[in-house]
């Protein structure tokens, strides 16, 4: 005998985030899913950097690196502050180390 779904369907579908939010979320990790990318979030997660500094550190070129860090930043994952000449770049705010700090406790888990 089959047991009626139809009230907990309804629940569920009520908390659902609409088709727009959940695109937008994928969208989020999409970003998180290259590994330069990443490695800049960890040199970010230690100090504010310019582009010549995560350039060295990753040993790529700073065309490949800002191209990088256009991603991170039009996702809002990184800000940057002009001093001089320079662009330096951090994260924008504390959400981007959680985020990736409870991915990574669960791949070692």
């Amino acid at each position: 005998m089959a047991h009626d779904h139809k009230q907990l369907l309804l629940t569920v579908e009520g908390m659902m985030p609409s088709d727009e939010k959940l695109s937008d979320l994928a969208d989020l990790f999409k970003v998180f899913g290259d590994t330069t990318r990443m490695k800049i979030l960890y040199a970010l997660f230690e100090s504010e950097l310019c582009v010549c500094a995560i350039s060295e550190l990753l040993h790529m070129s700073q065309s490949a690196i800002s191209h990088q860090l256009k991603v991170l930043k039009d996702n809002r994952l990184v800000k940057s502050r002009r001093g001089g000449k320079t662009v330096f770049y951090s994260l924008a705010d504390g959400h981007v180390e959680s985020i990736i700090g409870q991915g990574f406790e669960h791949i070692n888990e």
